[in-house]
């Protein structure tokens, strides 16, 4: 039976949403003042999750967005992207998954709010910030982000556009929209002492031009200490528990709460445990906070050349609450869950309450929030190491290292960030069931023709100097830098030991001399400059020198970021040695010809599904080359089963692009190998300051491996996949797989209840079950030193097997007294969820290929009390399974009357069968043969 305390949890909880529902019917009033946001006269507390609808699909926002409010949030907060929705000048792109509005609606029809940040510029590890490519090259814009008015005109245009489109369709919530809250500009603080007394004009300018629009709800500003009024300025970062708003009637806001991190091509996965999540969270309600966003809530992925960074890779998965699939990344959803549960159901308290904080020395703390109807506290320790043991108001309590306590009513401790009650998910992933990959793949092939640039140095237009590759507006990742050198037998650069050597912003280079390749050349994240410099041969008179500068995203943060050039910068040299003399000959003042792009790509459009010429002409079936640089290849495939998430399993590839039935994927790139340094095998502590290099892992292995294809991007029949291989690699490896959740483990506090899902599928099996001070982590799970008297694996496999969700109490009421005295116990639980498939091979059990070894024991041919025997028997024998016929006859004897007493109840056969760790055939038949009657 539920406490009154949970039951009145419940009845607040449930009066939230309800009221989020009648609010969202009608147009409402959202102001603010020094405690919270306010809506129709009401404070809220408000948790928000980032979901950016470009890294995802119209298909898959239904779901994320239902999954973020069953994890307790009330807002879903966006970018908006310029570059994606304006990507020429006044020609606009608000299709497929770029529809703003759709999503927007999405949102509201979850009955959820949504903050619109709007910028335009977005960082957001997202192509050159957010910024068209062309911005740049207007007349008249000699940087972006400052006082000019060129720039200022088409900030104005396009913010007003969105503005205006959003209120068109009656969005915000002075409409009866959703949308409260509306940001302009982004981390610009973090920048503007760069800019000098024209980037106060600036920030002064953006504030006066949103605040022109009238829409009716708060504008914040982000990271921006000196953000003018009426602005809310707010913070971002992995905490900001000491953050002060710069005006006493703005209340504590958190923008970014940075639930992981991004990765980088060469970078290892960065991961922030939902202990230190949850810590942060909880610590900026207790000094003051009413409002927070998870950046990101879902990550998702980078589609296409959308990646910003350079170097950041196509996954944008960030360790979010959501993973880049849409699964729940279990714990952190739902040790978030709970927190929020317990934040909403203190409201009131939190945005009306007094408050106190008593100091107990060594970063220990206890805040009160009273109220005339009652009070709540927090008891943090931003301590390391030390667990905290306190007295508060005549009661002991123990505060764990480096976590915050939650008293909704000052008395009893109803959630610790240190104690995680959800389970662990384990995703496995697991071969396409529709056909036998990779073998089943048939692959065609064509070489990218790059005759006219390598060998002709024909291109489409020329200078006499080396051009910033953003000239051509990032109409591709490709450019060709061209020129020739006309050598007389008697120049002085001559000699044996002769180099060309290339300046370059740290993009990938290829280099041709006289149609031959030799060498390419790149950097990795955070590197801005980079020297190419290989032996060449050259002839007397005319050499082709032929560049390829290849673009991995361009810059999307730091002061004048959008002025920094890209490409190759010069100075591109010959040098000749003679000892210690060197002779240089300096070609960067040339005659240059370019060519944006490459043939199969921008112009032909290998990848097409729409271009039927392509379907046969040109491409080769025979003699399917391995590690060929700039080479196309093309197979079909059968779309995996069901509806689990699909990845692209690309190893042995180098790098390129992936297009799906026309869809570009992203840029792949396995052949970068993460860091060999850095990971550690022992569990994380989470005890600490968190940053990006903290909890790492994969190390030494494949940035980025597998690759996310939606399910709305596949079709029912036949599926193309087109690479596009611009280093070289082998495609025999590559095949399509699906992820799962293959082992769920729980390890949670007594008093508490632990829920176990496998993600829709039955769970199949209990492998582990104690209740004590069980020890290890899911997958390796022991027995401590105390557990519960009787055995309590029968309990849980009655109460969860064959269940998709089940729900345990963990008290010793219900499994049973231990001998662990007055401990807090735990109960640690692994579940699976076993699937058995098959190939041309074996059995496929839990995606591990088999050989099984089976002996078929008839139920009917012994008796019940010798089954256990006898299954013991073959399993020492060294049997893996037990099979048997059903026998029709002897469970019918007379239509439709049944007998399963006995030695016929099949069912406790097999049962004894599992007990014992076998797997069991059963051969329905009904036909059995069998020298049966």
């Amino acid at each position: 039976m539920a406490s009154p305390r949970s039951i009145s949890y419940a009845f607040l909880l449930c009066f939230i949403i309800q009221t989020v529902f009648i609010s969202l019917s009608s147009a409402y009033n959202v102001s603010s003042d020094g405690r919270a946001i306010i809506i129709d006269g009401r404070r809220r507390v408000l948790l928000s999750g980032s979901i950016h609808y470009p890294r995802s699909t119209p298909e898959m926002w239904p779901d994320l967005i239902r999954k973020a409010k069953a994890g307790g949030l009330d807002a879903i907060e966006t970018y908006v992207f310029w570059n994606a929705h304006e990507p020429s000048r006044r020609q606009y792109d608000f299709s497929g998954n770029l529809d703003l509005i759709r999503f927007i609606k999405t949102i509201q029809d979850e009955g959820l709010y949504a903050v619109l940040r709007i910028g335009p510029y977005v960082c957001a590890e997202w192509n050159y910030g957010g910024f068209p490519v062309w911005l740049h090259n207007m007349p008249g814009v000699q940087e972006l982000r400052t006082i000019n008015e060129v720039f200022m005109n088409e900030m104005q245009n396009f913010t007003a556009l969105i503005v205006d489109m959003v209120k068109q369709e009656k969005l915000f919530a002075s409409q009866g929209g959703p949308i409260i809250l509306a940001q302009i500009e982004n981390e610009y603080g973090n920048m503007i002492s760069n800019y000098g007394e024209a980037g106060k004009l600036y920030i002064d300018w953006c504030a006066k031009m949103a605040d022109s629009l009238d829409i009716g709800v708060p504008w914040i500003m982000c990271q921006e200490s000196d953000a003018p009024q009426p602005m809310i300025n707010t913070c971002n970062g992995w905490y900001c528990d000491s953050f002060t708003p710069n005006n006493p009637n703005s209340p504590k806001m958190w923008t970014e709460n940075w639930t992981g991190w991004f990765k980088s091509w060469g970078g290892k996965d960065p991961h922030r445990t939902a202990e230190d999540l949850a810590f942060s969270v909880a610590r900026f309600f207790q000094t003051g906070g009413t409002f927070q966003n998870y950046y990101m809530y879902h990550g998702g992925t980078n589609f296409g050349r959308t990646s910003g960074g350079p170097y950041l890779t196509t996954t944008y998965d960030y360790d979010a609450p959501l993973d880049e699939f849409g699964n729940l990344n279990q714990p952190k959803w739902g040790h978030l869950k709970e927190l929020h549960n317990v934040l909403k159901a203190m409201e009131k308290t939190l945005t009306h309450g007094n408050v106190s904080t008593t100091d107990f020395g060594n970063s220990v703390t206890a805040t009160v929030y009273a109220t005339e109807e009652g009070s709540s506290c927090f008891f943090g320790n931003a301590n390391t190491t030390g667990d905290a043991a306190i007295t508060f108001q005549g009661s002991d309590y123990v505060v764990p290292a480096w976590s915050v306590s939650i008293l909704p009513d000052c008395k009893t401790e109803v959630y610790s960030t240190a104690k995680v009650n959800a389970q662990t998910s384990l995703i496995v992933k697991k071969p396409n069931q529709a056909e036998n990959e990779p073998s089943s793949l048939k692959w065609v092939w064509r070489p990218e023709v790059i005759d006219e640039p390598v060998v002709q140095g024909k291109g489409s237009f020329a200078a006499s100097s080396l051009i910033d590759q953003k000239v051509i507006n990032d109409a591709s990742d490709y450019l060709w830098y061209m020129t020739s050198v006309d050598l007389k037998p008697d120049d002085i650069i001559w000699s044996d030991n002769m180099t060309l050597r290339v300046n370059t912003s740290g993009i990938v280079l290829h280099a041709y001399v006289n149609g031959e390749h030799i060498g390419s050349q790149w950097t990795k994240y955070g590197v801005f400059k980079d020297v190419f410099e290989q032996q060449v041969k050259l002839n007397p008179g005319k050499n082709q020198i032929s560049l390829l500068s290849v673009t991995v995203g361009l810059q999307n943060y730091g002061p004048m970021f959008d002025m920094v050039q890209t490409g190759i910068t010069g100075p591109v040299e010959l040098i000749g040695r003679k000892g210690d003399e060197s002779v240089i000959k300096d070609l960067s003042s040339h005659k240059w010809s370019y060519k944006v792009g490459l043939s199969g790509l921008e112009e032909q459009k290998f990848y097409s599904t729409v271009n039927t010429n392509n379907e046969t002409s040109g491409w080769f079936a025979d003699n399917v080359p391995t590690n060929s640089r700039m080479t196309w290849y093309k197979t079909t495939f059968k779309a995996p089963l069901g509806n689990d998430a699909v990845v692209l399993d690309l190893q042995g590839m180098g790098k390129g692009f992936a297009w799906v039935n026309g869809h570009n994927i992203g840029r792949h790139w396995p052949s970068y190998l993460a860091e060999e340094d850095g990971c550690s095998s022992d569990a994380c502590d989470y005890r600490g300051q968190y940053d990006n290099n903290k909890c790492v892992t994969n190390c030494g292995q494949p940035s980025q491996r597998w690759y996310h294809v939606p399910r709305s991007f596949l079709q029912d029949d036949v599926n193309t996949l087109v690479l596009f291989e611009e280093f070289g690699g082998n495609p025999s490896l590559v095949n399509f797989q699906t992820l799962a959740v293959g082992t769920a483990c729980g390890n949670a506090y007594e008093e508490k209840t632990l829920e176990l899902s496998c993600n829709g599928r039955p769970i199949s099996a209990i492998k582990f079950a104690s209740f004590g001070d069980p020890q290890g982590t899911c997958g390796s799970f022991e027995v401590g030193t105390c557990e519960a008297e009787k055995e309590i694996l029968p309990v849980l496999q009655q109460e969860c097997v064959g269940k998709e969700t089940c729900y345990i109490d963990i008290s010793e009421d219900k499994l049973g007294k231990t001998s662990c005295g007055s401990i807090v116990k735990r109960l640690a639980v692994e579940a699976v969820s076993i699937t058995v498939h098959y190939d041309s091979k074996s059995l496929i059990i839990d995606w591990q290929s088999k050989v099984i070894n089976a002996g078929t024991i008839h139920y009917t041919r012994s008796t019940a009390e010798m089954w256990p025997h006898l299954i013991q028997e073959a399993k020492d024998c060294g049997f893996d399974a037990m099979e048997t016929y059903i026998f029709w006859d002897i469970h019918e004897p007379r239509r439709r009357e049944y007998d399963f007493s006995g030695d016929k109840d099949f069912i406790k056969f097999f049962k004894l069968i599992k007990d014992a760790g076998l797997y069991a055939i059963i051969r329905v038949g009904p036909y059995a043969c069998a020298v049966w009657n």
